[in-house]
């Protein structure tokens, strides 16, 4: 089957390598027509040194070119370019090919998830699934086993990009709870950014495990009031990729946090990690959704004042401390136990 993959960067570039491991005919496309030559030639994304880009793979900043004839279209571009991606799909696609979103995190303007972006702009008859969990790019690139959760609301669609994406060292689970796939990859970028900072600021282990724990609790609020599932942020999609992006080295929204509890402006940090930190966009998301839903983010309403608003990160941190006293058993009871 012929897969074109939308968006050159680390995550698009290794998912391109996955699917062409899995003997799929693969189009890898790059908006920018230098980076096209430049990808062409030496076969090696920056993003990803030492892992070399099979010659069979075809590169190109072509749009029509690399839909024609697709029967998966992968999206692997950064959040903020996902509805143009989509807009540029419409009528370029065949009425069976399944549109796979792999970008992770919530369209900063209207704060909608970006399966519902794809829904609105494709139409109601189109194959839609979203992918999600603990995958670094520098690692599934390198076939380090790695596992995820293909969801969509048509369990045959999730079953088809499970059948598309899985091979022994890439295991894909499936779900039909999108949202909670979704909100899942984009707010723990924010409670990555959180443990950044905290560690910028030389706090300990501890400061992060409750940032964590406590992040996953606001996580679960606003999937439950959106129409997800809680159980979904206890797994991979939730759990899994929390774990992985506050604590690895491979992490730029823990890197970028670093630089901002070290002082950096956000703006700074931004530039000085040197691509796209989604935990920056998913944070004024975030607010926007809790405000609307009707729900109590502290972590994620303090890292949205940190990096918009010129907060002190050492003064948004004790403001959380200091909140009014809350039951932990009330988190248990309400949002895990069915």
């Amino acid at each position: 089957m012929k897969i074109s993959v939308f968006g050159s960067g680390a995550w698009g570039t290794a998912i391109a390598l996955l699917l062409y491991d899995n003997g799929h005919e693969v189009a890898l496309w790059s908006k920018f027509t230098d980076e096209t030559k430049v990808l062409s030639k030496t076969r090696v994304n920056p993003l990803l040194n030492g892992v070399n880009i099979a010659d069979d793979i075809h590169i190109t900043s072509d749009f029509r070119e690399a839909t024609t004839g697709a029967g998966a279209a992968i999206i692997a571009v950064p959040s903020f370019a996902v509805r143009k991606t989509a807009e540029a799909l419409v009528g370029q696609l065949d009425k069976d090919c399944v549109v796979v979103c792999m970008s992770k995190g919530i369209e900063k303007d209207s704060s909608k998830l970006f399966t519902c972006i794809l829904r609105e702009t494709l139409g109601a008859t189109t194959p839609i699934a979203a992918v999600s969990g603990p995958t670094h790019a520098e690692e599934v690139a390198r076939r380090i086993p790695t596992a995820c959760v293909s969801a969509s609301d048509n369990v045959e669609v999730a079953e088809r990009v499970q059948n598309l994406l899985m091979n022994d060292d890439f295991r894909v689970y499936t779900s039909n709870d999108v949202i909670g796939v979704e909100l899942g990859a984009a707010l723990k970028n924010v409670i990555a950014i959180s443990a950044g900072i905290s560690e910028g600021l030389g706090l300990g282990d501890n400061t992060i495990a409750m940032l964590m724990t406590r992040g996953l609790a606001e996580m679960a609020d606003l999937c439950v009031k959106m129409g997800g599932r809680k159980e979904t942020l206890a797994g991979l999609a939730g759990l899994g990729d929390l774990i992985v992006t506050c604590m690895s080295r491979h992490s730029r929204n823990r890197r970028a946090g670093v630089f901002v509890g070290k002082g950096m402006s956000a703006e700074e940090a931004m530039i000085e990690v040197g691509a796209v930190v989604e935990g920056y966009y998913a944070a004024k998301a975030a607010k926007g959704l809790a405000e609307k839903m009707g729900v109590d983010m502290p972590i994620c309403a303090e890292a949205y004042n940190v990096l918009f608003e010129g907060k002190a990160p050492y003064d948004a941190m004790r403001d959380l401390m200091s909140r009014a006293k809350k039951s932990e058993s009330a988190f248990f009871e309400e949002k895990w136990v069915r």
